[in-house]
């Protein structure tokens, strides 16, 4: 798991060490806004996406072992993925007041 996590945790390090000598510029607090706004999204769609994957990928394998009960799978997984999405729009939501305030 630590594996890999490393390569992500050292793109976001450099890009941190890359941006904060040009925020400084203007007192920083923007640029960190900017940069929080579009970490949080990326986050959010990544986890949204492997979340929908996951559940669409453990309810086709479900209804692969018992066709019969596909209408009884099929729906709470609509609703879980509609409830997944939600979060990833909330997250847009969220960036967008976020961009705002620069």
């Amino acid at each position: 798991m630590l594996k890999r996590l490393v390569g992500p945790l050292l793109a976001v390090a450099s890009v941190m060490s890359v941006a904060a000598p040009a925020m400084a510029a203007d007192g920083g607090e923007k640029g960190w806004i900017a940069l929080a706004a579009g970490l949080g999204l990326g986050i959010a769609a990544v986890g949204a996406g492997l979340g929908q994957g996951r559940a669409v990928a453990a309810a086709m394998e479900s209804i692969g072992r018992n066709p019969n009960a596909a209408d009884r799978i099929q729906t709470p997984m609509i609703i879980g993925i509609a409830f997944m999405e939600a979060l990833a729009i909330y997250a847009l939501v969220i960036s967008f007041l976020l961009q705002g305030k620069i």
